[in-house]
């Protein structure tokens, strides 16, 4: 009766590995229990999660190679795994469940960056060019929610610009306003195939210093200012002093992405049977719901959807 802090399924976003193919699954060695599914089973996937209550699913493609480019192009065609996923979730669940599309360029670049490269450097306005067409692709194939992931300033502003344009101004955004520069992504980079385009590169040109806290209310009131309806945070556990602060900073929801690298250590530690898996897992739920998250992206949210329900 007096617990200060509750979650529900709806409170979820699950994120997804998409990969080319029909009826294949590929398991993830530094996330287990996560798989790469193909676009059919994907869709079987959202299904499941809008049956447990989930607010959204989270699309990420895994590009072949050979479709990777300098300028990252692929993103921008409207055949691309994200918009055939988008469309096989939708005519799947219909409006049950909410449909996020990463707009960034790395799952396309030869080079892994999240940008366009210009004499080594990633060039900010160039980039956001392509963002913008990349978000309107997106939502054509149906997205609800758009999420620029990619960190160049005054990017949600003009695709903001973009999608209204386009006749796409009930679609909104979910920018991720604060994405440190972190070592715990390096699974994720692995699942969607951009660790060794990226090789001994990194993105401190453009993602935010981890040492860094006012810098995060600087980004996020820009991004509100541009048009962002919720604002994300990016790692999760590492970072709830951020999440708290932007919670009583701004009247705006507040996402937190439970990356790659938090999900695998809670994994492995559960599996060498030092942890309880269900206990710590739930337990860090209720600490981004303390911290103030509205939206919980996490690899475990179709678990945690099931143990909800239980």
């Amino acid at each position: 009766m007096v617990q200060e802090t509750r979650f529900v399924a709806a409170n979820l976003i699950w994120p997804i590995f998409v990969i080319e193919g029909t009826n294949r699954r590929e398991p993830i060695h530094s996330m287990p229990g996560v798989e790469r599914l193909t676009v059919d089973l994907a869709a079987l996937a959202a299904e499941e999660a809008a049956n447990l209550g989930i607010g959204a699913i989270a699309i990420f493609p895994v590009t072949p190679q050979e479709k990777k480019t300098e300028d990252g192009r692929h993103a921008c065609d409207s055949k691309n795994l994200i918009c055939e996923t988008t469309r096989a979730i939708a005519a799947k669940t219909g409006n049950r469940i909410g449909i996020v599309c990463d707009v960034a360029l790395d799952p396309y670049t030869s080079h892994g960056q999240d940008g366009l490269l210009r004499d080594g450097y990633v060039v900010n306005d160039e980039t956001i060019a392509v963002l913008c067409e990349q978000a309107v692709n997106q939502a054509k194939a149906g997205a609800t929610l758009i999420a620029p992931s990619d960190m160049m300033d005054g990017r949600i502003g003009a695709i903001r610009d973009a999608l209204d344009e386009s006749g796409f101004q009930h679609i909104g955004i979910m920018s991720y306003a604060a994405k440190y520069a972190s070592s715990f992504y390096g699974p994720f980079r692995d699942a969607v195939g951009s660790a060794k385009n990226l090789a001994s590169g990194d993105k401190k040109t453009y993602q935010m210093n981890p040492a860094n806290s006012e810098e995060a209310i600087r980004e996020v009131e820009l991004d509100i200012s541009e048009g962002a309806d919720i604002v994300m945070v990016k790692p999760g556990m590492p970072y709830l002093d951020i999440v708290r602060r932007l919670h009583d900073s701004f009247p705006v929801p507040v996402a937190v992405y439970q990356v790659s690298g938090e999900y695998a250590m809670l994994k492995f530690a559960s599996q060498a049977n030092a942890l309880n898996e269900q206990s710590v897992v739930m337990e860090s739920m209720l600490a981004f719901r303390r911290a103030g998250a509205s939206a919980i992206l996490t690899y475990y949210a179709k678990q945690v959807g099931q143990w909800l329900a239980e």
